[in-house]
């Protein structure tokens, strides 16, 4: 059985912008954060079909604190999608941009081929949380 996690998020910005904030190592590493302990994670993130990335961060008794990940889709400012794998799980992150107008966005969240209940409502807090993270780096 294969689960999915969908989420909304709005954000007061150009779909430009939000585009780079989710396509830019650098500004990955702002809200892309170890969710334990607030600290960046390091990345190699490239918005280029095939490459192959990593966000790393400091480990737990839980978790190795890597997560791998290859680009599978680039199409720039409206969707991106790639894998995300850690912790013996692996699925696919496809995000979706839509401007609404008003200088607003909407950011549509899929990730699929979560294995159980307690993997989906990781990914859901984790993804929550990472969602103010990101509105913090759009201000």
């Amino acid at each position: 059985m294969s689960l999915t996690l969908t989420l909304d998020f709005q954000y007061t910005t150009s779909i430009e912008k939000l585009w780079s904030a989710l396509t830019d190592s650098s500004k990955l590493a702002k809200w892309v954060v170890n969710i334990h302990t607030g600290q960046a994670m390091e990345n190699d993130f490239k918005p280029v079909v095939g490459h192959h990335f990593q966000f790393r961060t400091q480990p737990t008794e839980w978790w190795d604190g890597i997560v791998d990940g290859e680009v599978l889709i680039v199409e720039a400012p409206n969707r991106l999608s790639y894998t995300w794998a850690s912790g013996g799980e692996k699925h696919t992150v496809t995000w979706t941009l839509q401007d609404l107008g008003d200088g607003k966005v909407n950011l549509h969240l899929e990730q699929t081929g979560i294995s159980n209940e307690p993997a989906l409502n990781g990914a859901k807090y984790g993804w929550s949380k990472w969602g103010g993270e990101l509105e913090k780096v759009l201000e």
